[in-house]
């Protein structure tokens, strides 16, 4: 199931285009948009919220080692300028920034709490280290309960619901995958594509 169906259909809204591209305020939210339904209390629309969530972070998983896997061990150390992160950086940031967010916004346990990993990790270390991240997502998609799914939290001087979160997360993730491909390019590898959401 695509999202703009599944938001459709979640929400009972023939009319996602509008509530999708608001440009007022994103205060208002799926489960508070004026006019709507409460799908709150809808045992099956949690249950579909949560399947599309978890189908979400498993494609970004699939693109993301994707990309990964590309890279060559030797180029982990890569940076295209003093300034910016290497290649092990750029997916080291992304494991430590989702689990922090998580953890701290949804009130989860963070497993990263009492770790320290290295600033440059080998490339077995760093697919280690993401397949963790996203099995720490997809858990936490799962043990959420009904009413911190639905709870709002604090992002970005904003209050959104703790299941949109998961999204904002992936926008990150997809931030700094697309910076790696650029990576892969500056060294010599033909990124394979991605197809599918």
């Amino acid at each position: 199931m695509n999202r703009t169906r599944f938001l459709k259909n979640f929400m009972g809204l023939g009319l996602l285009s509008i509530w999708g591209c608001q440009t007022g305020s994103s205060k208002t939210n799926l489960v508070g948009l004026e006019g709507t339904t409460n799908k709150q209390d809808d045992p099956e629309a949690t249950k579909l919220l949560r399947q599309e969530l978890k189908a979400a972070w498993h494609r970004s998983e699939k693109m993301t080692m994707t990309n990964v896997e590309q890279m060559p061990p030797e180029f982990f150390k890569f940076k295209y300028t003093d300034e910016a992160m290497t290649f092990a950086e750029q997916w080291r940031h992304c494991v430590i920034y989702t689990c922090g967010q998580l953890s701290g916004r949804a009130g989860l346990k963070n497993p990263y709490k009492d770790v320290k990993l290295p600033v440059q990790m080998p490339k077995e270390d760093v697919i280690k280290e993401l397949k963790n991240m996203y099995t720490f997502v997809r858990q936490s998609i799962d043990d959420l309960s009904k009413e911190k799914l639905f709870a709002t939290c604090d992002f970005a001087g904003d209050k959104i619901p703790v299941w949109r979160l998961f999204y904002a997360l992936e926008n990150h993730i997809i931030h700094h995958r697309g910076q790696c491909v650029v990576y892969l390019r500056l060294n010599g590898v033909v990124p394979k594509g991605f197809y599918g959401w």
